[in-house]
């Protein structure tokens, strides 16, 4: 399976995101994914094997719990995929930071008293 079709599904985006926090386990996980996308517990197992055998995260027995992480080298072939594109949005947000920078220089210079009325 392609890194795409892994990050394509919203649960296993989401599942990413709880594991960035940190290790957890496999019940809290699917207790979070439960609640937010009203899913069976068998259908969060299944979103967590394809995490797991696609190489996005790894899991280790605890006892009797299973807990998940984030393993990042998948994510690190994603970001260098993505360096290539990163020129499209690159310009346009630095263009963005110049506009709220003068902004910022508008709001000061207009809340500055006027010089020439003070004296």
């Amino acid at each position: 399976m392609h890194a795409f079709d892994v990050l394509g599904d919203p649960v296993r985006r989401r599942i990413l995101e709880l594991l960035a926090a940190g290790e957890q386990s496999a019940g809290a996980l699917a207790a979070t994914v439960q609640a937010e996308f009203g899913i069976s517990q068998p259908a969060v197992s299944q979103h967590l094997r394809v995490l797991r055998e696609n190489g996005f995260t790894t899991v280790r027995a605890d006892g009797t719990r299973r807990l998940y992480a984030v393993d990042a080298a998948p994510l690190r072939e994603v970001d260098e995929w993505l360096e290539g594109f990163r020129q499209f949005w690159s310009q346009r947000l630095d263009a963005l930071a110049t506009e709220i920078a003068r902004g910022k220089r508008a709001r000061r210079a207009a809340e500055r008293p006027d010089e020439e009325t003070a004296q």
